[in-house]
């Protein structure tokens, strides 16, 4: 009897240490979201996301941020399939869309620097293929996400690419209401 004790005992204490094996926990209880599921898991906060929130698809060194509004998805993923994945679900969705920052500091990266930024730049365009891509100085991120994350969720997917500057910023707006139709219903209410 007391061997069996002894052996549920440790079986009760493995099984607490391995069973959160896809999720690792920083030291201000934030949530780092992990393994292969990582697309069920933006798939599950898509719907909840909506204009003025934020999604990041960055690379290896962004730094985990403290800000309360941040959550973190590790997809352990290069980073051109996972932005392919999140475009094509933000592009579909019916009540958001993307406004899509890079690094401006990326442009400026010699092959020399670092081996395949050429190849990245060139990926980048066939992904966007037309649709504006702003620059931002990458240090202004930060005050945007700042900015955002005291009122609004902001969703950082991380992957496994190890070129610097090569992260992109989703600004999501609304899809079926745009400034031009704001500014025409705020005309109409002056004086009412």
């Amino acid at each position: 009897m007391r061997a069996y004790k002894r052996w549920f005992a440790a079986m009760l204490l493995l099984s607490l240490t391995t069973c959160k094996q896809d999720n690792v926990v920083n030291g201000d209880n934030k949530e780092m979201k992990t393994g292969a599921a990582w697309q069920q898991q933006f798939n599950e906060q898509l719907p909840l996301l909506g204009h003025r929130n934020w999604v990041l698809i960055v690379d290896k060194a962004f730094p985990l941020q403290t800000a309360s509004g941040i959550s973190y998805i590790n997809s352990n993923e290069k980073l051109l399939p996972v932005l392919q994945y999140v475009l094509q679900q933000t592009n579909n969705a019916t009540h958001i869309k993307p406004v899509i920052y890079r690094d401006k500091e990326l442009a400026f990266i010699t092959e020399g620097q670092v081996a395949g930024v050429t190849t990245l730049r060139r990926q980048y365009e066939e992904i966007f293929k037309g649709q504006p891509v702003q620059t931002i100085l990458h240090n202004s991120v930060f005050s945007k996400l700042e900015q955002a994350s005291r009122l609004f969720k902001v969703v950082v997917i991380k992957t496994d690419e190890t070129i610097p500057y090569s992260s992109i910023f989703l600004q999501l707006d609304c899809k079926y209401w745009d400034s031009d139709k704001e500014n025409e219903l705020r005309s109409n209410m002056k004086g009412k």
